[in-house]
């Protein structure tokens, strides 16, 4: 059986196909959304999901969150005294969801489809496919989210005829599909996003308005960037960010200093300070409505995707866009695991999806670095020459013809970028090849170059040196970032050695790390009230009655509830 995964930002979700559907996995706690959160606790023990996602104002030097937004860099995240690249947080987070699935279905899983945002460039997506690795998964394919979630809304649609713009915004990237769908055909017309645009950058501005009012008196030179008064300032912005969602206004409360301090947010001033975000989505929308050759009139439907679609500033701003309200009937949250779980039967050929086939387009432009004669004399390097342009169908293969520059040249560099910029300085450089040539005066050297790219973005290189009749051969691996298949294996034999949280114990330790969160942010008679809540279940908890355990728990959160409201999920 093969699993869909979505690995999110904010939240990551697990789900199958089967009996001729898919359907969402819970995990420990009973919810289908794991946040992507990681934390170390005071024993070292690696603390996965809601429980570490809690854990992030008490203890923000041991938890992490956010990570994917650094997938495919050599950034790492220290937490406590050991440190980790965001795609070993990243695995944690698989395995975490591998071990749900198990649990579920009731036997070992080892294959998996997971998805990765579409304007992920070929570093993020190979980091991504390691992830996968390191949880001890083979992945099957990387999808693109806004087509997974095509998958999700037109499995259900297949013989009639529709053409959909997926509007994909996420905790911490945005994605932008047009689809058509006919004749059980899914096929993607173009696809672009901007990977550093979501959820996060909403509570950002939150943050800042708040900083902004209270900098003078917190006595702070500079923005917090990290530490606990920016995680507390996060979270709120967060319950704010949601509030809004329903409300007309919230309120940010902050204890710093042994003082609360309170800031109010209006829905209307909110929508004011989004202005600028607001603005950047428009930009991948038109590219994809202009790269597909289409109209926005010419669309049936608009489909929101990702858990920031359900602000209000969001949904208002698309229905501007378009003119007209946007899909609705999808769970924004769970639509890509959903999708993916689709892929995942289609690659397992289910009967129930014979007549469903899918296409998906490259997302970015793919070429190589040449230089060109000036008009006044001399030569310009680092130039872009494209070889497949981005919303090509895949697989694709394309070739182009070059020669050489100079007389006697005896070899030709073949540098291989992925971008849209002309100057190749401004593109992602994916790996290079020298390749020998005969030396003969300049411009008599004909070398074709052909890149031929799949659907799970493995992208090779051909040359063939017409002159000589010699052809080589390069697969991009990423040479500075990859690791090879021994080191891949220390790096998982190192992963499995750390200490995970047992499971059986996680629904506890989750509502503890609640309790502490909710201590730490509170003063006065709530805070010694919290205490005595939280002595009181940890008292129940040593017990080791099961049954007293769970009542207790259900009472601690209840009580939580009336003080806090209830949790994001």
């Amino acid at each position: 059986m093969i699993l869909g995964i979505d690995l999110g930002t904010t939240n990551s979700a697990v789900a199958v196909w089967r009996d001729g559907r898919a359907s969402l996995i819970p995990n420990s706690l009973g919810h289908v959304l794991t946040p992507s959160a990681v934390s170390v606790d005071e024993h070292g023990q690696i603390i996965v999901g809601l429980a570490a996602r809690e854990r992030q104002t008490t203890h923000p030097g041991f938890t992490a969150t956010a990570f994917k937004r650094y997938m495919g860099t050599r950034r790492t995240v220290r937490l406590g005294n050991k440190e980790f690249l965001p795609e070993e947080l990243s695995a944690m987070v698989l395995r975490s969801l591998k071990a749900d699935a198990e649990a579920f279905l009731g036997h070992a899983v080892d294959q998996a489809v997971i998805t990765v945002p579409a304007y992920f460039n070929d570093k993020q997506r190979k980091a991504t496919r390691r992830a996968g690795e390191l949880a001890g998964l083979k992945v099957e394919r990387l999808l693109n989210e806004p087509t997974a979630a095509a998958l999700a809304y037109g499995i259900h649609e297949v013989g009639k005829e529709a053409r959909f713009l997926v509007f994909d915004l996420g905790g911490g990237t945005f994605d932008v599909s047009v689809l058509d769908l006919f004749e059980g055909v899914i096929e993607v017309r173009s696809s672009t996003g901007d990977n550093h645009l979501g959820g996060e950058d909403f509570n950002e501005v939150l943050i800042d308005d708040m900083y902004k009012a209270y900098a003078k008196q917190w006595k702070l030179k500079e923005h917090p960037h990290a530490g606990l008064l920016y995680e507390r300032m996060r979270v709120e912005a967060e319950r704010v960010r949601r509030a809004l969602s329903d409300n007309d206004a919230a309120t940010m409360k902050v204890i710093w200093n042994d003082q609360m301090h309170e800031h109010r947010v209006e829905a209307s001033q909110f929508e004011k300070l989004c202005e600028p975000l607001l603005q950047r989505l428009r930009v991948p929308v038109m590219q994809a409505l202009k790269d597909g050759n289409i109209h926005s009139s010419q669309l049936n439907s608009i489909v929101l995707v990702g858990g920031a679609t359900r602000m209000p500033v969001v949904r208002r701003a698309v229905t501007k866009m378009f003119g007209r309200f946007p899909e609705s009937r999808l769970n924004p949250d769970e639509a890509v695991a959903l999708g993916a779980a689709v892929q995942a039967g289609l690659n397992a050929r289910d009967a129930a999806l014979n007549e469903v086939v899918l296409t998906d387009v490259c997302p970015y432009t793919l070429g190589i670095a040449i230089s060109e004669p000036l008009p006044g004399g001399g030569m310009r390097s680092g130039i872009f020459a494209p070889i497949i342009d981005r919303n090509t169908l895949l697989p694709a293969s394309r070739s182009r013809m070059f020669s050489t520059l100079q007389d006697g040249q005896a070899a030709i560099n073949i540098h291989v970028f992925q971008g849209e910029a002309r100057l190749v300085n401004d593109n992602v450089h994916l790996g290079d090849l020298s390749v020998p040539v005969p030396r003969k005066p300049a411009g008599q050297v004909q070398v074709e170059c052909r890149f031929s790219y799949d659907v799970n973005g493995l992208l090779e290189v051909d040359v063939h040196v017409h002159d000589s009749g010699e052809k080589f051969q390069m697969m991009i691996l990423d040479d500075k970032d990859s690791i090879d298949a021994g080191e891949l294996k220390q790096r998982r034999e190192a992963l499995a050695k750390l200490k995970i949280h047992p499971r059986d114990q996680e629904v506890n330790r989750a509502a503890l790390a609640r309790g502490e969160r909710c201590y730490e942010q509170s003063l006065g008679m709530q805070r010694e009230m919290i205490g005595r809540w939280i002595s009181q279940f940890e008292s129940v908890i040593a017990g080791q009655n099961t049954k007293a355990i769970d009542h207790a728990r259900d009472e601690f959160l209840k009580a939580l509830d009336s003080i806090e409201g209830h949790t994001f999920l």
